[in-house]
């Protein structure tokens, strides 16, 4: 599995194309990159496509430092 931003990196497409052929508006785009937005099973169908690769290869969630697993793990609430 992938990131959007290793797929990014390793197709050298720019957002604005990425969003182009996903038919997303380039906000939109830049939101999921980023992590504020979280597409729909549609979207990512189209996300996928334009990266030319299956949704089942992109990592959708939110990725989480492992020291701050950690700690959550052992009972404290706040980030590290």
């Amino acid at each position: 599995m992938k990131t959007i931003d290793r797929l990014f990196e390793e197709t050298g497409l720019t957002l604005e194309e990425v969003a182009a052929r996903a038919n997303l508006p380039a906000d939109r785009m830049a939101a999921v990159e980023a992590g504020r937005w979280t597409p729909s099973p549609e979207e990512r169908v189209r996300i996928a496509a334009a990266f030319g690769v299956s949704v089942e290869q992109i990592s959708w969630g939110h990725t989480m430092n492992r020291r701050n697993i950690r700690y959550i793990r052992k009972g404290m609430k706040e980030n590290f």
